[in-house]
Parts: structure tokens; C-alpha cells; sequence
């Protein structure tokens, strides 16, 4: 009788710890189908051309015992949206726009060894997948997508691409990824099949990327020194080391928390790709005048700018792939 007691407690134990883990498991996955975990979610009929799914940039700060994002973080979230509505403008003349809401890692993660990081990113990782997968089910009804971001926002654009690599029918509606302001070696495109960056002006399904800074940087937080980066310029298109004239610069564009333009600049800086470090060597601009402002970057990272400086030129690139890419399928 006592050893069937034990056995029954034992079997109630185990049944209770099931429920328990299965329900943290659930408190732990953000509801995509929740609108108030969407920042935009733009699922309305609509005659524009294609969709934008965008991911914010770092805008959480963390502390000491916090190193992701609360969902139910307000005051965050008012930041989440303002980094947002920033950069907005650049996708959304010609496509609706998606932008969820994620627990993304905060600042101090970035002041972690290296080993340490992988760990509050895949939390952020996660989210977006989750959000992207909810998207495709229920909004995407074979529309061509555009997969936007910024810093950690492009990182985790970069990693999306990867896991859907191998998927024809997304290599099928993918117009482009802008992963602005974060790092792609040819090392990650040989371990991705599948994957490719951008040769030109027009050509589609492929990854933009480039990171901006003065001429004298050889290290950085996004290409360690050492590191060679791959890079398109967004003044002439090029993926080689031809200097772009500031002439080609269509509007350095400063944006507030609105998505407002507060001042436009045209022909405000020139551009270059570094040969050693595939960085985007700024020109015509000091770094006294255009601080980093965070403390994790040093002076003469340009960082904080990488959209801000080529804002009307990459706002008709946008256009340009999305009426290549229709007239090619």
C-alpha cells in the first residue's frame, strides 16, 4: 500500500511539473495574434505593391539583472516606436508596413564577452520568428516582402534569411533584405547556400548592407578589426572601392520620434568602400559634428547615421527593386 502511494504521489509530482513547464512555456511565447504586439500591422487591402517587415533597432538599455526587453515595457515601447517611425518613411511609400514588437536584447549585452551574448539574442530571435511566421500565415497572401532593419534589427534580418534559405517559396517573394548598419562575411553566404548579396542598383532577393565611419577607423564594434565585411554603397551602387562624389547624395535626411523630417541636407557627404575592411568610409562629414552618441562606439563611427546620411537614396532604391522585382515576376 505505501510503495502504490508512493508511486501515485510520484506519478502527481510528475503531472504537475509537466503542466507547470508547459505553462511557463506558454507565458514565455509573445501571441503574435495579439495586435497590441505589433507596432504597425498594416493588414488592410491595399494597391500598394509589396509588404515591408521591419525590425526595430536597440532602443532597450538594461541593467544589471535585465538583458531583454519586457513586452509590457511602455516606456521602451514609446522609444520602440519612435526608432521605428525613424526609418519608416524610407519602406513605405509602395508596400505595407510590419513591425512587431520583440524582446530585444538591451545595450549592456553588447558590453558581454562575446560567448555570453548568443544567449539574451536568441530570446529576441525567437520573437521575431514567431512574429514573421505569424505574418506569412495569416497576412502575406503571396505578396512580394521586403525585409528591413537596423543594427540589431538588421542582425536578426540576417539570421530570418538563413532559416528561410532553403525555402523556394520565400525566395520567390523576396524583393531584398536592407540589414543596415550590421556586418555579412562571404564565410556566413559559403555556410548559407542560397543566400546572396547585392551586385548593383536593381537586382532582387539579395542582402543590402553597409556600415558607415571616418576614414581613419580600423576597428569597430560591428567589424572587429581583422574582419572583412561585405558592403554596397548606397550613393552608386557599387560593391567595389569606386569613390562615390557627395554630388550623388540625394538628401541626408534627420528624422524625429514622428517620422518627421526636421532637416534634409542634399549632397551632405560622399562615400567609399574600404578595401581591407569592406566599411563605408565616410567622406565629406567629421565626426565632432556627428558624435556616436552611445557609449559602446567610439568616436568616428558613424553608426547612428547609416540611414540618416543616405536617407533618399535608399528611399528610391526601395522603389527600384520593388518595380524590378514586378517586372520579373
Amino acid at each position: 500500500m505505501i510503495k502504490q502511494r508512493a508511486k501515485l504521489l510520484s506519478l502527481l509530482l510528475s503531472i504537475c511539473l509537466v503542466l507547470s513547464l508547459t505553462a511557463c512555456a506558454g507565458r514565455n511565447d509573445v501571441s503574435y495574434s495579439d495586435a497590441t504586439n505589433w507596432a504597425y500591422f498594416e493588414n488592410e487591402e491595399s494597391e500598394k505593391s509589396a509588404d515591408v517587415f521591419f525590425i526595430c533597432p536597440t532602443v532597450f538599455g538594461g541593467d544589471e539583472n535585465t538583458f531583454n526587453m519586457a513586452m509590457d515595457d511602455e516606456k521602451t515601447r514609446e522609444y520602440f516606436l519612435g526608432a521605428t517611425n525613424m526609418e519608416k518613411g524610407i519602406y513605405d511609400d509602395d508596400a505595407r508596413f510590419f513591425a512587431p514588437y520583440y524582446r530585444q536584447a538591451g545595450l549592456n549585452v553588447y558590453k558581454l564577452p562575446a560567448a555570453e551574448r548568443e544567449q539574451y539574442f536568441e530570446v529576441a530571435c525567437n520573437d521575431i520568428k514567431n512574429a514573421f511566421s505569424y505574418y506569412l500565415k495569416n497576412c502575406n497572401d503571396e505578396r512580394p516582402i521586403i525585409l528591413a532593419g537596423f543594427s540589431q534589427g538588421a542582425d536578426l534580418c540576417i539570421r530570418l534569411v538563413k532559416d528561410y534559405a532553403a525555402d523556394a517559396d520565400f525566395a520567390n517573394k523576396l524583393v531584398a533584405c536592407y540589414a543596415i548598419g550590421w556586418s555579412v562575411t562571404q564565410d556566413e553566404l559559403d555556410a548559407n547556400p542560397g543566400i546572396e548579396f547585392a551586385k548593383g542598383e536593381s537586382d532582387t532577393g539579395v542582402i543590402i548592407s553597409f556600415n558607415s565611419e571616418a576614414e581613419y577607423i580600423d576597428d569597430s564594434l560591428m567589424i572587429p578589426k581583422g574582419t572583412k565585411t561585405l558592403a554596397i554603397n548606397p550613393l552608386n551602387w557599387m560593391t567595389d572601392g569606386t569613390p562615390a562624389d557627395k554630388s550623388l547624395n540625394l538628401g541626408a535626411c534627420f528624422t524625429d520620434y514622428n517620422g518627421k523630417i526636421t532637416k534634409e541636407i542634399p549632397a551632405l557627404t560622399g562615400a567609399y568602400i574600404d578595401a581591407e575592411r569592406g566599411a563605408l568610409k565616410v567622406t565629406d562629414v567629421s565626426a565632432e559634428e556627428y558624435p556616436p552618441v552611445l557609449d559602446i562606439f567610439q568616436e568616428g563611427i558613424f553608426h547612428l547615421y547609416d540611414y540618416q546620411f543616405f536617407y533618399r537614396n535608399l528611399e528610391e532604391n526601395v522603389q527600384t527593386r520593388i518595380d524590378t522585382f514586378e517586372k520579373e515576376k
